[in-house]
């Protein structure tokens, strides 16, 4: 009989969805391919003392005959050799956020997309708390709380803002926001999607459930998303930094306005925001057109925005060292969330990049450039590959150093009173750091103990 379900991957994702399964009365096998894991310390951290049934290492096919359905956590590959062996056997794959929707409750705001997710979702959820309450509230997903993790502690009328990834909606079936929003499109993760096309193939499936009492948010100006609104019958709301939209969200002359069944709005001036440069008033904008479509009081969304700061290690100020700001932006992981810092930049700045090897073009990256960045500092994997894009592009002030410690060293040796050091890597942290997390916690560390 199979009664079984089984949860591929053993770290925070695969965790959470073990706990909230054991929650809901259901027998569970955590899987996870490092033979070397520690189970005990895995029941221990579960909070279960023998009573969890843990596989490591390969996985037996009598397994599978009591397997109902699995589990994956995210930053497993559906190309993993066990994962075909699953399929194989007809065992139908869920997501997390699969997962989290089948015993969750409530209005669902999803929020995805290449750059600006985290900083959206946290902007959405504080909207969201200062409308309906914070104990209504839960802002889940990608930005660091499990959603498995909460799924049982909301209730009808609760609004759980998440913030998807791709790896995510691979395996979402059922998964049905209420509001969806898609802030734009760039490639990223092309060692895991192959192609652009399936990467905005797998963007777009946020938006498969979604039916015409629903809403999608949409980036108009980017191309691809302008043109998969048109052909969506869910009611699309756009965002733009470039058009005064007839209906929509827009920024004009450094005044984010909103416009709506023929009444506009000033939202207010991007000068009155904490959050600085283009990338964050598209995510201010975002939020925004999230919000119309929850009904939430313009009033309330306007106070939250100008109340908001950015999140950490996305264009985070650190610190003023003997007239040099430091900015953590380790979230900037691929080419185009680190233009986007760039961008935010405006005095000369020390900028260090690389690190974990996803398949990226840094070209655009580099030709932006400009007389901005004075230097670059290269570590990890991608340090040569960034190198030799950089001298193709004309530009040579690069140095590679081995570690952060040397890197922040050599930045202030650099950077003049006036200038900047910016930690924007364009790549993944995985070979140097667990997350992107960490790498920006240790940058703050060492800034915070420079004299």
């Amino acid at each position: 009989m199979k009664d079984t379900v089984l949860v591929a991957g053993a770290g925070k994702s695969g965790i959470g969805a073990v706990k909230l399964l054991l929650q809901a009365g259901k027998n569970v096998i955590l899987y996870d391919g490092n033979k070397e894991k520690d189970g005990e310390a895995l029941r221990k951290q579960i909070g279960m003392d023998g009573e969890l049934e843990i596989v490591l290492g390969e996985l037996a096919e009598e397994i599978l005959t009591r397997v109902e359905y699995c589990v994956i956590s995210p930053g497993i590959s559906l190309e993993q050799p066990f994962v075909k062996q699953i399929q194989r056997a007809g065992i139908p794959i869920w997501s997390e956020i699969e997962l989290a929707y089948h015993y969750g409750k409530g209005n669902i705001i999803a929020i995805t997309g290449t750059n600006g997710k985290t900083t959206t979702t946290a902007l959405v959820g504080e909207i969201m708390k200062n409308w309906v309450g914070e104990n209504r509230t839960f802002v889940v997903g990608n930005i660091g709380t499990a959603y498995t993790g909460m799924a049982l502690q909301t209730k009808e009328d609760s609004v759980v803002v998440a913030e998807i990834s791709s790896f995510q909606l691979e395996s979402a079936i059922t998964f049905h926001p209420h509001v969806s929003a898609i802030l734009n499109i760039t490639p990223d993760h092309l060692d895991r999607h192959k192609t652009m096309e399936c990467y905005i193939a797998v963007k777009e499936s946020i938006t498969k459930n979604q039916t015409k009492d629903d809403f999608c948010v949409l980036n108009y100006d980017d191309e691809v998303l302008r043109a998969f609104g048109e052909t969506i019958s869910i009611p699309v709301v756009y965002f733009s930094s470039r058009h005064e939209l007839e209906e929509g969200v827009f920024l004009k002359e450094n005044t984010i306005y909103t416009r709506f069944h023929g009444h506009e709005t000033i939202v207010g001036a991007v000068n009155e925001f904490h959050l600085v440069g283009q990338c964050n008033y598209e995510n201010i904008m975002t939020a925004i057109a999230i919000a119309h479509c929850m009904n939430v009081p313009e009033e309330i969304v306007a106070k939250t925005i100008r109340a908001f700061k950015a999140v950490e290690h996305r264009i985070e100020f650190v610190a003023e060292k003997n007239g040099v700001r430091y900015y953590n932006d380790s979230k900037g992981t691929n080419p185009d969330a680190a233009i986007q810092a760039i961008k935010a930049m405006t005095t000369p700045t020390v900028l260090i990049g690389g690190g974990y090897d996803k398949g990226s073009d840094y070209t655009e990256w580099i030709q932006t450039f400009g007389n901005k960045i004075k230097k670059l500092l290269l570590m990890g994997a991608t340090a040569h590959k960034i190198a030799d894009c950089a001298e193709k592009n004309g530009f040579y002030e690069y140095q590679f150093v081995d570690n952060m410690e040397e890197a922040v060293r050599i930045a202030s040796e650099c950077a003049k009173p006036g200038e900047a050091v910016l930690l924007s890597p364009a790549c993944a942290s995985w070979g140097m750091f667990p997350n992107y997390e960490v790498r920006g916690k240790i940058f703050k560390e060492l800034v915070h103990k420079l004299s």
